[in-house]
């Protein structure tokens, strides 16, 4: 099972859009700043929005590069809190 996610960062407005086996562990890294990367550069906790499982990384890196693709991003923003 595999995990594709979006977290929003409320204090720098920015969003992040993955994928991972251990959603948890993931979570973990992201904010304590161990997942070296985009993350990393912000300040502030980052919080799951959205969240969809699949059976196999193929699919969630597919549908990953939906979610980061024009339309894909417009169906995230609509997560986004207050």
């Amino acid at each position: 099972m595999f995990d594709v996610y979006v977290i929003y960062n409320r204090q720098a407005g920015k969003i992040y859009i993955g994928q991972t086996a251990n959603i948890d562990k993931r979570m973990q890294e992201h904010n304590q700043h161990t997942f070296k990367g985009f993350t990393a550069r912000f300040q502030g906790s980052w919080e799951l929005i959205f969240k969809e499982s699949t059976a196999t990384r193929s699919e969630a890196l597919k549908r990953e590069k939906q979610l980061k693709s024009f339309r894909g991003r417009e169906f995230v923003k609509t997560f986004i809190p207050g």
